[in-house]
Order: C-alpha cells, then sequence, then structure tokens
C-alpha cells in the first residue's frame, strides 16, 4: 500500500452520507497472492446500513431534482478522477483482489467508462406523446427515477461492477447503497473518496462494508423506503435475495451465474479461435461470470486447435498481480481453488484426460491454467460453473449437435463461436438461448452494449441505452377536458 501516490484513497471506514463511519471490530483485507495483511476496515452492521438508507432517502429529492445536465457534469468529474487515478486504483485492485496489474488498470478504464456514458445517457431519458382515443384527452408519458436503489456486488470485479451499477442509477436521478464484497472493499473506498472529491452530494453515493450478509442484506432487500435492488452474484444466492425482496414487491435486477460454450467450427480462423478462448478464459485466473467454461470444437478442426491452445495456455506467466510479466494471478481464496481442484478431479475419475496443468500452483490461492481434454458434457467439469482457469475441451461433428449440448444448461448469459459462414453464424447466435452472444470475438463487454442473462443467470441488463431503463419508471399521464 505504500506505493499508492495518493494515500487518501486508502480508506478503513464505511461513507455513509458523506462521512467515514468507524466500527467497534474490524475485516482483514488480505493479498491472495501473498497471504499478507493489507489493511483493515472497520465492519458495520445493520445499524449503519439502516443509516446509509435513510441518508439516501434523505439525498434523492435534491438528487432527483437535478437536471440532467447538472447530474452529467458531476459524474463526468468523476470520471476524470477515476481516470486519472488509474494507476492507484488498478494497484487497489491488484493487491486485494489478485489479478495482474495490467489487467486491473483495464478494469479500472472499463469502470469508469460506465461513467462517462451514463453521464452523457442521462440526458437521453425522453418520454412519448400517444394519440388519445378522443379529441378531449391527451396521453403523455414520461420517465421517472424509481427512488433509493440498494446493490450487492462480487469480488472479481470490485470496481466495475459498482460502477456499472452506479452509474446508470445516479444518472437516473436515484440515490445509492452498495455493500461490496468483503474481500475486496478497498476499491469500493476509493470510488467513495473519488465521489466526493466530483461534488457527488452526501448521501448520494454510499459504501457499507461488513461481514454480516444475511443482516445487511435483509436491510437492504426488505427495507421499504427502497425501490430498486441489483445483485451481481451467484445463481443460489440471487434467488434467495430475490425471494427477501418479494415482501416489498422491489423492482430487481439479477446478473447471475453463468456456463457460457466456446464454440469452434470447421470453418473458423483456429489462430483467431484461440486468442480469442484466452482472453475468456483466462482473463481474471477464469474468475469472471461470462467466462467460457466448455470449448467445443468441430472433429475437423479439434487436433489443431488443440495443439495451437495448449502452446497459447503455456505461454501464460502465473504469479503475483503486482510483478512484472505475470499475466495470470492467484485466485480469490483457498476455498475457491479447492472447488476448482475438486471439479478436475471429479471429471478425470469419469474419465477426462490433462493435457496441461491439473494441479495446485505455488501457494495456495494459485490453480495453475489448465487443459482438459475426453471431456463430455455430462462430466462435472461442464455442468458446473468453474470459476477459475480450467479449460474443458469437448468435441462435436455437427451444428445441431453442438447447439443442443450448448443450450442443456439452466444458465443463459454468454456465449461465444467462431465460425466465417454467414448462414451458419447467423443460425447459430439465433439458436444460442444466451442474453450475449460473442461471434468470432472473445472479449464482449464494454459501455455501450446492454450486458445481461436469460433463464436463471438473471433479468435486466446493465450498460448501453437499455440500462438506464432498470432504473426508471414509466408514468403514464391522462390529460382530458381539453376539448372546452
Amino acid at each position: 500500500m505504500q506505493q499508492i501516490k495518493d494515500q487518501q484513497l486508502v480508506k478503513n471506514f464505511s461513507y455513509i452520507n458523506g462521512s467515514w463511519h468507524s466500527s467497534a471490530s474490524n475485516i482483514e483485507v488480505t493479498n491472495p497472492a501473498t497471504g499478507e495483511i493489507i489493511a483493515k476496515v472497520s465492519n458495520a452492521g445493520i445499524e449503519e446500513t439502516q443509516l446509509a438508507v435513510q441518508a439516501a432517502k434523505n439525498a434523492f429529492k435534491a438528487w432527483s431534482a437535478k437536471s440532467a445536465n447538472e447530474r452529467a457534469k458531476l459524474m463526468r468529474n468523476w470520471f476524470d478522477l477515476m481516470m486519472a487515478h488509474q494507476d492507484d486504483l488498478g494497484r487497489i485492485l491488484t493487491l486485494e483482489q489478485g489479478k495482474p496489474l495490467a489487467e486491473a488498470k483495464g478494469e479500472i478504464a472499463y469502470g469508469a467508462a460506465f461513467l462517462e456514458w451514463f453521464s452523457e445517457e442521462a440526458k437521453r431519458v425522453y418520454g412519448d406523446t400517444i394519440p388519445a382515443p378522443s379529441q378531449d384527452k391527451r396521453i403523455v408519458v414520461i420517465k421517472q427515477p424509481i427512488g433509493v436503489v440498494a446493490a450487492i456486488t462480487p469480488w472479481n470485479f470490485p470496481n466495475a461492477m459498482i460502477a456499472r451499477k452506479a452509474a446508470a442509477a445516479l444518472a437516473a436521478g436515484c440515490t445509492f447503497v452498495v455493500r461490496p464484497a468483503t474481500q475486496t472493499p478497498l476499491s469500493a473506498l476509493a470510488m467513495a473518496e473519488l465521489a466526493e472529491r466530483a461534488g457527488i452530494p452526501a448521501g448520494v453515493f454510499n459504501v457499507v462494508v461488513g461481514d454480516d450478509a444475511r443482516g445487511i442484506g435483509e436491510v437492504l432487500t426488505q427495507h421499504p423506503d427502497i425501490a430498486k435492488f441489483t445483485f451481481t452474484g451467484s445463481t443460489a444466492v440471487g434467488k434467495s435475495l430475490i425471494s427477501q425482496c418479494a415482501t416489498t414487491v422491489k423492482k430487481v435486477s439479477m446478473e447471475l451465474g453463468g456456463n457460457a460454450p466456446f464454440i469452434v467450427f470447421d470453418d473458423a480462423d483456429i489462430d483467431a479461435a484461440v486468442a480469442g478462448a484466452m482472453v475468456s478464459k483466462y482473463r481474471n485466473a477464469g474468475q469472471t461470470c461470462v467466462c467460457t467454461n466448455r470449448i467445443f470444437v468441430q472433429s475437423g478442426v479439434l487436433a489443431k486447435f488443440t495443439e495451437k491452445f495448449v502452446t497459447a495456455v503455456k505461454a501464460l506467466q502465473v504469479g503475483n498481480g503486482v510483478d512484472e510479466g505475470v499475466t495470470i494471478g492467484p485466485m480469490i481464496s483457498a476455498s475457491a481453488v479447492a472447488d476448482v481442484a475438486k471439479l478436475v478431479d471429479d471429471s478425470i475419475a469419469a474419465g477426462a484426460k490433462v493435457v496441461l496443468g491439473g494441479k495446485q500452483g505455488q501457494g495456495e490461492n494459485f490453480y495453475q491454467p489448465t487443459i482438459l481434454t475426453d471431456v463430455t458434457n455430462t462430466m462435472p467439469i461442464a455442468f458446473n460453473e468453474i470459476f477459475g482457469p480450467v479449460s474443458p475441451i469437448i468435441a462435436f461433428d455437427n451444428e445441431d449437435e453442438v447447439l443442443a449440448m450448448a443450450n442443456a444448461t439452466e444458465f443463459g448469459l454468454a456465449a461465444y463461436f467462431y465460425a466465417r459462414d454467414i448462414g451458419r453464424i447467423w443460425r447459430v447466435a439465433e439458436g444460442l438461448e444466451y442474453g450475449m452472444v460473442g461471434i468470432n470475438e472473445g472479449l464482449i463487454s464494454n459501455a455501450a452494449a446492454p450486458f445481461g442473462g436469460v433463464k436463471q443467470s438473471g433479468n435486466g441488463r446493465e450498460g448501453s441505452k437499455y440500462g438506464l431503463d432498470d432504473y426508471l419508471e414509466i408514468k403514464y399521464l391522462c390529460m382530458g377536458g381539453l376539448d372546452k
């Protein structure tokens, strides 16, 4: 932490109503690459969460009353500050989360892009006039901010997952309370410091750090003053949170688990497919919700693809994310490593073969980049979300077969495929039951595109012009008596 140039970005307290709140106990934040305790953050609880909700409620009237242009200027200030401090924010992120420094800086730019995008999109919240059924009436539709928004965000993208939600909420005129993952609270608190410097008013953006997941979660999902709840995380937890939100009939948006297929057809550019698979699979050590989970390769190019893919994976440099040349860092915890190892071992017992890796790395939080072959779509490694640096390769013969295998999951977040035949591209793109499809592209997320899934991968969209709708209510105005 001593290498952070602006030490004011390193905060140890929750940020509520424009102030930093201490607590009696602390949460230890650990560098997953070294096991070193890098910070201790005050452990907030139910009381602090309720204070944050009240602050957001109190701030809502003034914030929503600001013109879209006023909100846009403040959000643009926040974007500029995040980019000006990209190096420090990236280092904080790497130290608490583990991803390589270059990748962490990329996340900062990605997260900031949502502040920039929605600062501009705030000016484009348009309504409608609708032809009335009679001459004495006029029908007008307006859009208004939904109110106080609560969020729970994960550890794998501790900056971007908050920015993507908060940017849309604030642009719409909503106020915001977030509980970040306790493994990675420092990135959220640094964002709060910059929000304050940008001029975001007290109570508009609040960060509550606490390890009472159940208690804090119940406040954020059941508090009557919260109008909208948004969550990124596992499907199992998401289902529970949706159930809790039902008690007050909150609007919810959920970005949940995935089981992304990556399909390589025999007419694909194999070198491009290998490059796409690398960025889709091994970014953040495979710990992304849109990460490739199953690689399907058509039989005619199976040997060629596998050979080139193995060569590319061997070139990955595993280590501490702050070290020069490291391209893949640790996993978030030893328990995460154990979960991946079990999936690999169970699949080996079912007949899969290890071509590369398959073992724990140089520390308890590291797992070697791994490739498995002779995998079937019914093995544990195929039907479970891996969330680690493991690539199972599954052979297929024809288009209908691979579509059936790719869709044989309750998840539907992201999918990828490589092909050149234009007819096949349209058939497969339309046939994949996923909210997002990368075609000859392994990196699909950006601020201008709608991010979200179908089936049990969630609901709602983040980013793009569609992302603003999740934070707005449609109000219908019927004006009568206009014929006199």
